[in-house]
């Protein structure tokens, strides 16, 4: 089974790879795991001013923030992940890396708002449910 596991670099992204990591039963050996992360654009008007190699730099290294401690974490944890990102709007961009990727199953963290909170603040969360045609299994 291909697992996805879009991350963000919060404490929710490190409680969802424990949560996969002590499932053993549910998430065992013989599945792929790719930790998947969505590098908000810069403004178009931002990057009129600025080379394309400073711009890919940025993404880099925004990317890398989130997905280096992930990878010594999954390390400590034994668990083989591959890393991937994309520039875009978080939950469109983890849809759609699902739907190209062949993804079989999300699993992703929740900061746990209310529904009204989702409905006045939205939820990444909440947009994946809606525009995934991928199962998602959401840890809180």
């Amino acid at each position: 089974m291909n697992i996805l596991l879009p991350v963000d670099g919060s404490e929710f992204t490190q409680r969802t790879l424990d949560y996969v990591a002590s499932h053993g039963t549910l998430f065992g050996p013989g599945h792929t795991y790719t930790a998947f992360t969505a590098v908000a654009p810069i403004p178009v008007h931002a990057t009129r001013y600025l080379n394309r190699p400073i711009v890919e730099e940025y993404y880099r290294d925004e990317a890398e923030n989130v997905l280096a401690p992930l990878r010594e974490s999954a390390k400590l944890h034994s668990l083989p992940i591959t890393t991937q990102y994309a520039i875009g709007h978080a939950a469109e961009t983890i849809a759609a890396f699902a739907r190209n990727e062949h993804q079989d199953l999300i699993v992703m963290g929740s900061h746990g708002h209310s529904w009204i909170a989702n409905v006045i603040l939205g939820s990444v969360a909440t947009g994946v449910l809606a525009r995934s045609n991928v199962p998602v299994l959401i840890v809180r």
